[in-house]
């Protein structure tokens, strides 16, 4: 059965995908449709076909699924970021986890358990990071984010998964930028002097406010500290450059104008100082049941040594530091090994040491020295372990292995590598760190089928 742009289709919503659209089946062909929830029944608008898909918009509900809530907020719809905002939360975590159970399945053709999704007590006001594109017109400061699969900006300076004072930082950018005539970075000609807003605010209070811009003049900058200054929990005014023709949000070069280059947070007991380039779980709550979790699954003892891979500011080693005999952590940022050494002297942590280099380089080096790993925990970005660094890993011949994952495809990808090499995938624990968004992240504990012993 053809499917032709701008037909009216009727369409029962079966499922979700990973970026958050809902999809049903017509005529054998799927088509992907924003904003519809799975158990709807709903009229189509087709906008874009192809032999094997097609996409639409919902143009009427027919049935409302049982899963499906009234959004609240205005700017969901067009916003790329809570695409569950009309679904249960229920159901979220439902899809959260049959999608992790699905990629194991169907990438990693493993049969590992996936374990109940670790949810969020709290689903709003979570994020302790926001990172702003900007447009501003007529001397109007426009924040907001990107619309789905677009640079567009949808305006929003008051996103429902943000602390309440970055709206009060977003006003302090506006009357900067009001007064200073300051101008957006366009991407097109590479013009422009604000490119981002980026904001962090962590449990202890403290905020840090950073403009990303496209070269170092910042003029009038005395106005934006005085206006940023007066907001309750500021700590930090940065400025970071950022001049590549990109989609990078940071540069290399980051400036303080105000106040102390970092803040700090209190995790599992432990404190860390952060600075603007430092990767740092973006829900405490929730990262305190992640680091548990991983924490259980590398089953400590006080005899062990650690290798923290991909280790950032050092946050996951050092919350299990006090039970394990050493901490490596490598880490290829240079700014966050310097914060991951200084994490550790602040808490009075003297088994860790930190290499500088890429994943694979600081595994060989510890190799080279002769160092024995007993369990080994993995957090890459979301394209996963290269092949050369599971090899390196498996040479060290760690007992455990805990992997900690935010992209289920390549989680999937990888257990089945590791899988070939003797480590046998034990369980996969979904934990919602990001909820009413479509991402989950996971940990995963691997036993080396050899050296295995009871988790």
């Amino acid at each position: 059965m053809d499917i032709k742009k701008n037909d009216d289709i009727q369409l029962h919503i079966d499922n979700m995908t990973s970026e958050g659209s809902a999809v049903g089946h017509y005529g054998g062909i799927a088509v992907f449709v924003r904003g519809a929830v799975t158990g709807d029944d709903i009229i189509a608008h087709i906008i874009k076909t192809s032999k094997r898909y097609a996409i639409g918009i919902v143009k009427d509900i027919i049935t409302k699924s049982p899963c499906r809530i009234k959004s609240d907020c205005a700017v969901s719809a067009k916003c790329g970021g809570c695409s569950f905002r009309n679904m249960t939360y229920a159901e979220e975590l439902r899809f959260k986890k049959s999608r992790v159970e699905d990629a194991v399945k169907r990438i990693g053709h493993l049969d590992t358990p996936v374990r109940e999704v670790i949810g969020a007590d709290k689903t709003d006001g979570y994020r302790n990071k926001a990172q702003y594109p900007v447009a501003i017109c007529d001397g109007e400061l426009i924040a907001g984010f990107y619309a789905y699969k677009s640079h567009r900006i949808i305006p929003c300076d008051n996103c429902k998964l943000q602390p309440p004072e970055f709206a009060d930082c977003l006003e302090a950018f506006a009357k900067w930028v009001e007064a200073a005539d300051v101008t957006s970075y366009d991407e097109k000609s590479g013009r422009g002097l604000l490119r981002h807003i980026y904001l962090r605010k962590t449990s202890t209070g403290e905020i840090m406010a950073c403009a990303v811009t496209n070269g170092s003049d910042l003029p009038m900058s005395e106005v934006l500290i005085d206006n940023l200054k007066r907001i309750s929990g500021v700590k930090s005014i940065c400025q970071n450059v950022n001049t590549a023709n990109s989609n990078v949000i940071l540069g290399d070069e980051t400036a303080v104008l105000w106040g102390s280059k970092t803040v700090t947070d209190v995790l599992c007991g432990k404190k860390f100082e952060i600075s603007p380039n430092s990767f740092y779980q973006v829900n405490h709550d929730q990262c305190e049941k992640l680091y548990a979790k991983a924490a259980e699954c590398a089953g400590l003892t006080g005899s062990e040594t650690l290798v923290d891979i991909y280790c950032g500011a050092g946050t996951i080693g050092l919350t299990m530091a006090d039970s394990a005999k050493q901490i490596f952590g490598i880490e290829i940022v240079p700014q966050a090994v310097e914060n991951a050494r200084r994490n550790a002297e602040i808490n009075g942590i003297t088994n860790a040491e930190y290499i500088c280099g890429d994943a694979q380089h600081g595994a060989l080096e510890l190799e080279k020295r002769g160092i024995k790993a007993d369990v080994v925990v993995l957090d890459p970005p979301r394209k996963g372990c290269s092949p050369d660094l599971l090899d390196t890993v498996c040479r060290m011949q760690p007992r455990r292995i805990v992997y900690v994952s935010c992209d289920t495809a390549t989680l999937a990808r990888d257990l089945e590598i590791l899988d070939g090499k003797g480590y046998i995938a034990q369980e996969v624990t979904p934990v919602d760190m990001f909820p009413r968004t479509p991402h989950v992240e996971s940990v995963a504990l691997l036993l080396n089928k050899v050296l295995s012993f009871e988790c």
